[in-house]
């Protein structure tokens, strides 16, 4: 099992390094290539909600870690930005008519709906959110 982890300002215009990061890490398993373009768009989603609403307008860190092992990847996102629970968004209705649906929680509900496993807690002032990843995805497994 190995480790990695990058540390950079929370920034939108940091996205294609925080991006090439986790791709790098996500590439040195053998897996599903369908499976590893789902991780990306996880990182990428949960990392753009850290960038646009964690500091208020202010500059802060983001942390990812990878922990690649042959049967699973954790991918940690740590940040010290306001708390934000995204397993508490509750699910938008799909079913309704775009011009009338609720804005936001889609992105909480794809990260949710793509990761076989998600928690969060918060350590202190830092909101930690963790995304587990198996080789294929548990058949009809959707997170809380």
């Amino acid at each position: 099992m190995s480790t990695q982890t990058l540390q950079i300002e929370a920034r939108i215009e940091n996205l294609p390094a925080i991006i090439r990061f986790a791709t790098d890490c996500v590439a040195k398993l053998d897996w599903a290539e369908n499976r590893l373009t789902a991780i990306e768009l996880v990182v990428e989603e949960a990392v753009v909600n850290v960038c646009k609403y964690a500091y208020h307008n202010e500059c802060g860190m983001i942390e990812i870690s990878c922990e690649m092992a042959k049967s699973f990847l954790r991918i940690g996102i740590t940040d010290t930005g306001v708390p934000f629970d995204l397993l508490s968004v509750t699910e938008p209705d799909l079913g309704a008519d775009i011009a009338e649906r609720q804005i936001g929680g889609v992105g909480c509900f794809l990260i949710r709906s793509l990761t076989d496993d998600v928690t969060y807690r918060r350590e202190g002032d830092r909101n930690v959110l963790e995304l587990s990843f198996f080789p294929t995805k548990r058949e009809g497994h959707l997170n809380p």
